[in-house]
């Protein structure tokens, strides 16, 4: 049963708030003083702080520092009234999960608590698995914790486990396709034999077949001997087939048809050789807009897809951008024996704002330049890209209304635009909830309640 600590100086919410999440099956419990819920955090294992930023005398944003500071991975969820909108903002760039505005309906807290108790379940997870050596590899340089890569590293150790299953990789350039195949290499009994990488959109047909599947001597001009192909190289492990969107037609259906014969033959050869190995597989591509396309078969795409695993881009994860930014800092100040410590408050908004069309690949890139081009202690925005600088919005919002002199109800009418923009933006989106999200710079809890609240899922 869940742990979850009320801060709150109106006696009359704390009880609200309890009566609410004990009904939810909750173990919840409250303190009007920011000292204690400090105190007590420190002292037993809470999953959980609904935190109100208005404390009487104390910040809520210098008890929300504390709590961190006391145990890092506590997730509070903020209370803000309507005019501390800018406060909660701050809070959530010092880790808040979330926040919520007063007053607020029951409802409301029941799905954000909930999202905030998944994510923290699936952080838990992780690090427990580190600990016993069952999570991803210290080697591979995936880092984050937001809820949808924890979800990947789930993903990742699940199918490792199924040495013979056929995996997909999905996900835009440079969001780390790569690295999650090694990861299921890695955690899987394949340890230990060869991991076999190959891109398909690199080489033409006929040396891309070559490369795959070998060749006898004399199969063709230039074989002078004989070459065993990517399949056998790998028995025992695992063949990477990175953008495999690319691949001919005419070698999709020879890959078809080792994938279910487990059967190659070499080029010029007569005799069919047996191969153990797992196909892991990735494209940036839509393969059903291929299939439709005709330029990708659909037979092979459901053999290939028999496990999908979808990467985020950057941009959907924002969170994991400053732990990003610290691992790659201390690799290339090591690197190119730098005394760069951190990143200004200034610099990392711009680099939270920014759009990362590159996802993680541009990251590493913007920081490596960064390692080479200054002597610095703490990075500034002068030291970001022009492209960083040009992300951010520049422009005010153009608005204006006139007052009727019956007057408005200010609640309803504010509500009333925020239901027509969320719905618009939904709609331009096709129904994507993190796109959705992304364009209305909100976070996805956030915008999962108010699509519930104002009836528009």
């Amino acid at each position: 049963m869940e742990k979850i600590l009320i801060v709150d100086d109106e006696a009359f919410i704390r009880e609200n708030l309890e009566r609410i999440l004990s009904e939810d099956g909750y173990r919840p419990f409250s303190t009007a003083s920011g000292e204690e819920a400090v105190r007590q955090v420190g002292e037993e294992e809470v999953d959980l702080v609904l935190l109100d930023l208005n404390l009487g005398a104390t910040s809520g944003l210098d008890v929300l520092a504390a709590l961190k500071e006391v145990d890092p991975d506590v997730l509070v969820i903020i209370i803000t009234g309507y005019g501390t909108v800018e406060s909660a903002v701050e809070a959530l760039k010092m880790g808040a999960y979330d926040y919520i505005k007063k007053p607020f309906k029951a409802d409301a807290i029941r799905l954000i608590v909930r999202l905030a108790l998944e994510t923290q379940s699936l952080r838990r997870e992780v690090r427990h698995l580190r600990r016993e050596g069952k999570g991803l590899p210290e080697s591979v340089d995936m880092v984050g914790s937001s809820p949808a890569l924890l979800q990947v590293y789930r993903q990742v150790r699940e199918v490792a486990k199924h040495e013979t299953a056929t995996v997909l990789i999905t996900g835009e350039s440079g969001t780390g396709k790569e690295l999650v195949a090694r990861a299921i290499h890695d955690l899987s009994p394949r340890k230990g034999r060869p991991f076999v990488e190959i891109n398909c959109g690199s080489l033409p047909f006929n040396l891309l077949e070559s490369e795959l599947f070998g060749h006898e001597r004399g199969a063709f001009t230039d074989a002078k001997t004989r070459k065993n192909g990517l399949f056998e190289e790998a028995s025992g492990g695992t063949v990477f087939l990175d953008e495999i969107g690319e691949m001919d037609m005419g070698l999709q259906v020879k890959l078809l048809r080792v994938l279910e014969d487990r059967k190659i033959r070499r080029l010029g050869g007569t005799r069919n050789i047996d191969i153990n190995v797992r196909v892991v597989s990735a494209t940036n591509r839509n393969l059903k807009d291929a299939i439709d396309a005709k330029e990708f078969r659909e037979d092979l795409y459901y053999r290939l897809n028999v496990f999908p695993i979808q990467l985020p881009p950057l941009r959907e994860r924002r969170e994991d951008i400053p732990p990003l930014l610290d691992y790659f800092i201390k690799r290339f100040s090591r690197e190119f024996n730098k005394r760069i410590r951190e990143v200004s408050r200034d610099a990392l908004d711009l680099l939270i704002r920014y759009h990362w069309p590159g996802n993680v690949r541009e990251l590493r890139n913007v920081v490596e330049r960064i390692c080479i081009m200054h002597n610095v202690e703490v990075i500034t925005p002068d030291c970001l890209p022009k492209e960083i600088w040009g992300d951010a919005p520049r422009r005010e919002a153009d608005f204006s209304f006139e007052i009727p002199p019956e007057g408005i109800h200010l609640e309803d009418f504010v509500g009333q635009i925020e239901k027509d923009l969320i719905g618009k933006a939904f709609s331009i989106t096709g129904g994507n909830v993190a796109k959705t999200a992304r364009i209305l710079n909100v976070p996805r809890g956030t915008l999962r309640y108010k699509l519930e609240k104002y009836h528009l899922v």
